[in-house]
């Protein structure tokens, strides 16, 4: 189903306006609603959306680079260029990477990637695509779109090449999902398709107009949309609910390149900030979780990762047990002192 909420609709003309300071928001939101532009709306809520310049990229590209101070740092083949940042190019084993140094902490959010696929390769003689990665583990260089396999967090592949020889259902370049604790491998036999959440055709390549794709992660509900026809229309691919992301992980794009390539570029990301309202019974069934997980499907079990200790608990640790090992010396000196004085009257 299409929505007009193209890049360029009035969804994104509400948009650009909100990247003020948290302290001019609510200035900005009367100013918003009293020109008749209301927000979008999401589920049951009312959702107001901020740019999150922390997490977001666009040119002219400042603060991209392989230095710590950089908001974004390039790994392996990935290239900044004047209108682009170029993951791969159209040449045989590369891979590249662009991840973003500081962690999200939002617990609803939406990425729009603005992106294009390219190159000389004709028909089915091109690969291998490129994945949007929200990922406990950030610069991690393998084989998987060229993240590392066994990944902790969620992946969106935009895969160009099919490697399953026998399968006719599915038309490419294709989207698909994964949801990932750490105990799967994305198979690339099968196109990742044992533990894909979802998918859909995404006529991608060589095209001459603007290609974006949207991520939206709201009340464990993950949604993917695709504007790649020219009209400024957001098309469902991906729906699935129930699904939960640990907050604290790193966003990032990569791609990788093997006998076939294309030239794989990111041209902005766009990360916003929803701000959605919750029931006290959704408050308590949104908590916040240490390992993904999807509702309804059973991944292979991993030990979650204690939360770390404040301060104080840290303190009251150490001092009862200074307390008890105190008091247990005490109790042994005065069992031992009894001891050696009922030796003494039987010796006598």
């Amino acid at each position: 189903m299409a929505a007009t909420l193209g890049p360029l609709g009035s969804w994104q003309q509400w948009r650009r306006c909100l990247s003020a300071r948290d302290g001019s928001r609510m200035l900005l939101l009367l100013l918003l609603l009293g020109s008749g532009q209301g927000p979008q709306q999401v589920g049951a809520g009312q959702t107001f959306e901020y740019l999150k310049r922390e997490h977001s990229l666009s040119k002219p590209y400042q603060g991209v680079g392989t230095g710590s101070s950089s908001l974004w740092n390039l790994m392996g083949n990935a290239m900044v260029m004047t209108q682009y940042i170029r993951l791969t190019p159209d040449m045989q084993s590369k891979q590249g990477a662009l991840w973003n140094r500081v962690p999200c902490f939002l617990r609803d959010w939406e990425l729009q990637v603005h992106f294009k696929i390219h190159g000389q390769g004709k028909k089915n003689l091109h690969g291998d695509g490129l994945a949007i990665w929200y990922t406990k583990d950030r610069m991690q260089p393998g084989p998987v779109f060229g993240n590392m396999d066994k990944f902790v967090g969620l992946g969106v592949f935009v895969d160009t090449y099919p490697n399953e020889e026998k399968q006719q259902e599915r038309v490419f370049p294709y989207i698909s999902a994964m949801v990932n604790n750490g105990s799967l491998s994305y198979d690339h036999e099968r196109d990742g398709r044992p533990t894909e959440l979802g998918g859909c055709t995404a006529i991608v390549r060589n095209l001459h107009y603007d290609t974006f794709l949207v991520i939206r992660y709201v009340k464990r509900h993950l949604t993917i949309m695709m504007d790649i026809d020219g009209k400024h229309e957001w098309r469902d691919c991906i729906e699935v609910p129930g699904v939960r992301l640990p907050r604290g992980y790193y966003f990032g794009t990569s791609s990788i390149t093997g006998d076939l390539s294309d030239n794989h570029d990111v041209i902005s990301l766009k990360l916003f900030e929803l701000t959605v309202e919750r029931t006290p019974e959704e408050e308590k069934l949104h908590r916040d979780v240490f390992l993904p997980s999807v509702d309804n499907m059973k991944l292979p079990e991993m030990t979650a990762p204690l939360p770390p200790l404040s301060g104080l608990a840290l303190f009251l640790i150490v001092f009862f047990s200074l307390v008890f090992s105190v008091f247990a010396i005490v109790i042994g000196i005065i069992l031992y002192n009894k001891w050696q004085e009922q030796s003494r009257k039987r010796f006598y």
